[in-house]
């Protein structure tokens, strides 16, 4: 196996991580519609540096970049679309 072989295994099997261990704070704030523990001001800076951060990963060829940011991007914006939906429901 080469270098960069073990660099696109390493890349996936973080991003594979990443996603799992995020998909229960996902599941819990859908289910209880509960997101008093977040702060509107992190989950919209969140936002906002990933929005800033595509301007780079756009330039990056294809790979697990790509879909980690991609995924990092989805959780934010459910996570501020669920706060301001939820927010005066709990």
């Amino acid at each position: 196996m080469n270098e960069i072989d073990a660099q696109a295994i390493a890349g996936f099997l973080s991003t594979t991580i990443f996603v799992v261990s995020s998909l229960p704070m996902l599941l819990k704030a859908y289910k209880t519609r509960n997101l008093k523990s977040y702060s509107l001001t992190q989950i919209s800076l969140s936002n906002l540096g990933n929005l800033i951060y595509w301007l780079y990963v756009s330039n990056l060829p294809f790979g697990a970049v790509w879909l980690l940011h991609s995924f990092n991007s989805l959780t934010t914006f459910l996570m501020l679309i669920w706060h301001l939906k939820y927010s005066d429901q709990v």
